[in-house]
């Protein structure tokens, strides 16, 4: 079984905001599969289902961002499930412009809140993960005014090409396939950076 984890905060207010790109990603996940994320345990939101022949978890951790890593520790344990060789999260990345992804097979937390407590939580950084970009915040803004609020218009038409990108990858990730996801789309450059 694999676990697939987008990252998110709960409350409505939050949908669609760059933060919640996570949601997102396994909201398309969900509807592509016709898998419901409607049971709740573990803190989380969770369906499970069948992924291209891959059993699956999707879940969304309904903690807050900056403690994701007490849904998905519980996730894993009741699961019984290796971070290393069954977990994939998916979160936003504000060094990547919007219709951006980077897809990495481990690495630290660069500052994110809720990869920060995924790691601390789980006691290790040797997941994979997808980082969808949000775009960096405006000069002088506050970074949690600009992850919590919403997508331009026209940044949002490049946020949904980079849904469909992450939850593509994550199906190719799944299936043992990181290296061809890694080469499709690291190099994908849609909003020049």
């Amino acid at each position: 079984m694999f676990l697939i984890v987008g990252l998110g905060n709960p409350d409505k207010k939050y949908e669609k905001t760059r933060h919640n790109i996570g949601f997102d990603v396994i909201d398309a996940l969900a509807e592509r599969y016709r898998i419901p994320v409607t049971e709740r345990g573990q803190k989380a939101l969770v369906g499970r289902g069948v992924i291209e022949g891959v059993r699956v978890l999707l879940a969304k951790p309904q903690t807050y961002m900056n403690l994701s890593g007490d849904s998905v520790s519980e996730l894993l344990r009741f699961y019984k499930l290796d971070p290393e060789s069954e977990l994939l999260v998916i979160f936003d990345d504000i060094s990547l412009n919007p219709g951006c992804i980077r897809i990495r097979k481990k690495g630290s937390a660069g500052g994110h809140n809720g990869i920060k407590s995924i790691i601390a939580q789980i006691g290790t950084q040797d997941f994979m993960r997808i980082k969808v970009g949000v775009g960096e915040k405006p000069e002088g803004w506050d970074l949690a005014d600009h992850v919590l609020g919403r997508f331009l218009p026209e940044d949002r038409k490049k946020a949904e090409e980079a849904i469909s990108d992450a939850a593509d990858a994550a199906v190719w990730m799944i299936q043992g396939r990181t290296d061809d996801a890694m080469n499709e789309y690291n190099g994908k450059n849609r909003s020049g950076k």
